[in-house]
């Protein structure tokens, strides 16, 4: 099928070069002229295990290509994605839909024939009568059907997660969409990958309630693991506890800085905004951003702490920046608020990510190092922040002999406390006794 994916972004990159590896003939739009030139040069403008392969196999089999140009693409599509950007509106919360009003615009006016238009993007309820209004009103005779297909792409597993899907969920009213859809996601049939055809807006709100639910779970685990530092529990055995419960499960029950990136900051807040337009608040979700919020600068009042007390001229290492492994995304991330907490209290922060540290450079101003080791040079506390396997075999000798004082803040619980200690190091994890 020809496939025209608006957004190359994120979402639209990986959507489309997974299409493109099923066969699928597809044009990946974007305004960037930069961005698409790089793509049109090999070069992948995000970190994705993986990606640049995918696209790069796609690229030479002639079924994936790149263009700022809408108009021609969308003429000869059978489906059209858009997969822009929806960030937190400023001032109110609200998901900002001016992207996806001005690409249903765009996409209105070059449409022949019957097309399925797509909202790949994560929108509030009622987004898609909003798009089908505007391709109408655009262009009265436009033969399109709009539909809702979420997408549920984690960071770091992207490609893994679009090709073998938990689920498919699409949104739609129209049969000859339904046959178009059931077309496009042929290829996962083989994994036996389950398609829930569901109303529009059942489809919208389904990518909402699931990374609220997530979203939810990760800070329910960490509210528990401070009343385990309280009572002497460790919150690592209470998680495998609980979660060894068929019905509630083991994933999203670790404890740790809060949560951040891309999806469930900006989706939590907008659930919460949306709800209370309709007057049907989501008190749980609501409580969960504020408390996921505090925790983040409440991480960097636990490495002071760990110093003692006071950090005021004393160097800090932070191992991690991005919000999670495998990613460059610094969305959010638990690091922004940490590293913010610690220079306000007068402490020397260096910092050390695998891949983040570009975009890291335009949110903090910390001195970037070029490894944890030399990050860790003369510093009073290492900062464990983002788990990257990088991070998980570190030699704590090594570590303790370019230390002025050997502390280690463990805010994934990626080490164990004896092997730690035994090497000479104050050890502090997350939701253990103290």
């Amino acid at each position: 099928m020809r496939i025209v994916m608006v957004g190359s972004g994120y979402v639209g990159l990986v959507s489309g070069a997974c299409f493109a590896d099923f066969g699928h003939e597809v044009v990946c739009v974007d305004k960037a002229e930069d961005k698409i030139e790089a793509l049109k040069n090999g070069v992948i403008p995000i970190f994705e295990p993986g990606l640049d392969q995918l696209v790069e196999n796609n690229v030479e089999a002639g079924r994936l290509s790149f263009t700022t140009e809408l108009a021609g693409p969308v003429s000869e599509a059978d489906v059209v994605f858009i997969a822009v950007g929806t960030p937190s509106r400023r001032g109110d919360g609200h998901a900002d839909l001016g992207y996806v009003h001005a690409a249903a615009a765009e996409i209105a006016a070059a449409v022949k024939g019957f097309t399925v238009v797509v909202t790949k993007s994560t929108v509030p309820v009622g987004t898609g009568d909003e798009v089908e209004r505007i391709i109408r009103e655009t262009n009265p005779g436009a033969d399109v059907a709009v539909v809702s297909n979420p997408e549920f792409l984690r960071e770091g597993a992207a490609i893994e997660d679009f090709k073998r899907p938990d689920r498919i969920v699409v949104g739609l009213s129209d049969e000859r969409a339904r046959a178009v859809m059931t077309e496009v996601y042929r290829p996962l049939y083989l994994n036996q990958s389950p398609l829930l055809f569901t109303s529009r807006r059942t489809s919208e709100l389904i990518k909402y309630a699931a990374n609220a639910f997530l979203a939810m779970k990760i800070t329910f685990i960490n509210e528990v693991a401070d009343l385990c530092e309280k009572v002497g529990a460790d919150v690592q055995d209470v998680s495998r506890g609980i979660g060894l419960d068929g019905r509630i499960g083991s994933k999203f029950l670790h404890a740790g800085p809060g949560y951040g990136g891309s999806c469930f900051p900006k989706d939590t807040l907008a659930l919460a905004k949306t709800a209370q337009d309709y007057d049907s608040p989501v008190r749980l979700i609501e409580t969960t951003i504020a408390i996921n919020d505090n925790r983040k600068r409440a991480m960097g009042r636990k490495v002071i702490a760990a110093a003692g007390g006071d950090v005021r001229g004393k160097k800090i290492a932070v191992f991690g920046l991005t919000f999670k492994p495998n990613t460059d995304d610094m969305r959010d991330s638990p690091s922004i608020a940490i590293v913010q907490a610690l220079k306000d209290s007068g402490a020397i922060v260096s910092g050390y990510d695998p891949e983040g540290m570009e975009n890291a450079r335009q949110m903090m101003e910390i001195d970037f190092a070029t490894s944890p080791y030399k990050a860790a040079e003369g510093a009073d506390v290492a900062v464990l922040v983002t788990e990257w396997n990088a991070f998980r075999a570190l030699d704590l000798n090594r570590l303790k002999s370019v230390m002025n004082s050997p502390v280690l803040v463990d805010l994934r619980n990626v080490y164990r406390a004896a092997e730690v200690e035994a090497h000479g190091f104050a050890y502090h994890g997350v939701g253990k006794a103290v």
